[in-house]
């Protein structure tokens, strides 16, 4: 599918089906795209496939890269066409588990947010929010949905504002794109349970301000939109590397040893986070998989300026894992130990 395809002219089966053959040719990148045609599937309105789609993910739990996320959109979408049990015995495993990566925390609370369970929805948020921000000095874009998710449910309860929402709020003002609306606009104002009654106004000047801030909210989503995947740098294990280096020398400049790899990467992270880039991320690369690119593009794998290409495609595959890692993960450089203590020592 075109990324410029307008979602109406989609035809979600087909999609999901070409997604599933393309997956069994990448074995590799088979949990990105069966999630992908899980997600087509569902808009399909075949719930039931996108079930057998998750279930097929989950049996081969040891090899997958984020099993919460996939049993999060099991569960959202098992309630969806009348599981309501099974989904909330998956949902109580996902809090339990209490996973580093805010989407799965995202998707359960919403799951119970759009099924009226808001009290529920606003101690899931609150679960993530303190498992992944206490004591982190700027909270990383991927966790702005849970800030965002909770603001919302408790405004819809009524709670007197904290710290969180008064972050959520501050994110929210400072990271909206110059050129849209939102910028105007509080997550106050956003999310105002009142709101809906406005729609139903006879109002104009009550109509105009509700489209005005609709405006702004969709001006939100579509900048979230605009960067479907991080601005990545890529990673070689040591393994990796020399196998590389052994059959292409003339990327030895390139890599003069695995040790100034590993510092490249972070201090290369680093200055694009304090020049302002968002969204960063890393890709790990594989001999065969450079190869197979290289061939791809009618390239020769020792060209340099091929590399950073491979990382992109990497990333726009769904390889990247974000950087830096979330607060008790482990090191990007598989090390073993984490983050805070290896290269996010410094």
């Amino acid at each position: 599918m075109r990324p410029d395809t307008p979602a109406e002219n989609v035809d979600h089966t087909a999609e999901a089906a070409r997604l599933e053959r393309t997956a069994g040719l990448y074995p590799e990148d088979a949990e990105a795209l069966l999630l992908r045609a899980a997600a087509h599937l569902e808009l399909s309105g075949d719930r039931p496939a996108a079930s057998t789609l998750y279930d097929r993910l989950l049996s081969s739990a040891d090899s997958l890269e984020n099993p919460s996320l996939i049993r999060a959109l099991k569960a959202s979408n098992l309630w969806e066409y009348g599981h309501e049990a099974e989904a909330r015995a998956i949902i109580d495993g996902v809090r339990a588990a209490a996973p580093r990566d805010p989407a799965p925390w995202v998707i359960v609370a919403e799951a119970l947010e759009s099924h009226d369970e808001l009290e529920a929805a606003q101690e899931t948020f609150t679960e993530g929010v303190r498992l992944l921000l206490t004591d982190v000095p700027e909270p990383p874009y991927s966790t702005h949905p849970l800030l965002y998710g909770r603001h919302r449910v408790r405004r819809m309860l009524g709670a007197t504002h904290d710290d969180w929402d008064t972050l959520a709020d501050t994110i929210h003002l400072t990271h909206a794109s110059p050129a849209s609306p939102a910028s105007a606009v509080s997550l106050d104002e956003l999310h105002d349970p009142k709101r809906v009654w406005s729609l139903g106004s006879n109002n104009p000047a009550e109509l105009e301000a509700e489209i005005s801030r609709l405006r702004a909210e969709l001006g939100a989503y579509r900048e979230a939109l605009s960067r479907p995947f991080p601005v990545a740098v890529l990673h070689w294990p040591a393994a990796e590397l020399s196998e590389l280096l052994e059959a292409y020398p003339t990327l030895a400049d390139e890599y003069p040893s695995h040790d100034a790899h590993l510092s490249t990467i972070e201090a290369s992270l680093r200055e694009l986070a304090t020049s302002g880039t968002p969204n960063l991320g890393i890709v790990t690369g594989t001999v065969p998989s450079y190869e197979a690119f290289a061939a791809s593009e009618g390239a020769s794998p020792g060209e340099v300026s091929l590399l950073p290409q491979y990382a992109t495609t990497l990333a726009a595959r769904g390889r990247a894992v974000e950087w830096p890692p979330q607060r008790g993960a482990g090191c990007w450089c598989g090390s073993g130990r984490g983050y805070g203590v290896c290269h996010g020592a410094e």
